[in-house]
């Protein structure tokens, strides 16, 4: 390899934005995983917290995020960059938590059928989710999935509500509206005001 060739590729991912690593990405994946392994590293506790938050328990987020990495390295070289990386990444994210979750829903049905006790075996016990966000995950519990995952998106990934509605697949005003009655319905629990 020329003089010049190896000063072309070598860089800090660190100093680079994320449209600049996915553009990197792009082409030296399979060859080299440096750009990419700089993205994840760059999201991969939210998407941790959001599946946790989605998912209710620690062991089926992790894997749930395990599997988002791997279809983001798939899938890397086929990004055609017409939303923001964010939103595509946390779009490949609901997805797999909804995947999951109805796994779950599945498996739970499946043991009340045969008569088993869902509690022993599906899920670790909520006191694995860190102290500070137990508040939240008990109050997300009382609110329907589609409006936890707005609030989930919201708040812990902080997506923009246009990103939010991308990801999933619902119009601008109908996610505004679905979010302001989930806060309506935190606030009515918490009993005072619930700010953003």
């Amino acid at each position: 390899m020329s003089e010049s060739a190896l000063t072309r590729n070598r860089y800090n991912p660190r100093e680079l934005s994320d449209e600049e690593l996915v553009e990197r990405a792009r082409h030296e994946l399979l060859h080299t995983t440096l750009a990419y392994e700089e993205l994840m590293r760059r999201y991969q506790r939210t998407l941790f917290n959001v599946c946790a938050r989605y998912l209710g328990n620690e062991r089926d987020a992790d894997d749930v995020t395990q599997e988002v990495m791997l279809k983001v390295l798939h899938g890397l070289r086929n990004f055609e960059g017409k939303s923001r990386f964010k939103t595509w990444l946390y779009s490949i994210t609901y997805n797999e938590c909804i995947t999951q979750y109805r796994k779950e829903k599945r498996k739970r049905r499946l043991l009340d059928a045969l008569s088993l006790d869902p509690q022993e075996e599906v899920v670790q016990p909520r006191e694995s989710i860190p102290a500070a966000s137990k508040g939240l995950d008990a109050l997300l519990v009382n609110v329907n999935p589609i409006d936890r995952e707005i609030l989930v998106l919201r708040f812990v990934a902080e997506l923009e509500f246009q990103e939010i509605a991308e990801i999933m697949h619902l119009g601008l005003s109908a996610t505004k509206m679905r979010y302001k009655r989930a806060l309506d319905k935190l606030r009515d629990q918490l009993g005072n005001p619930f700010s953003e």
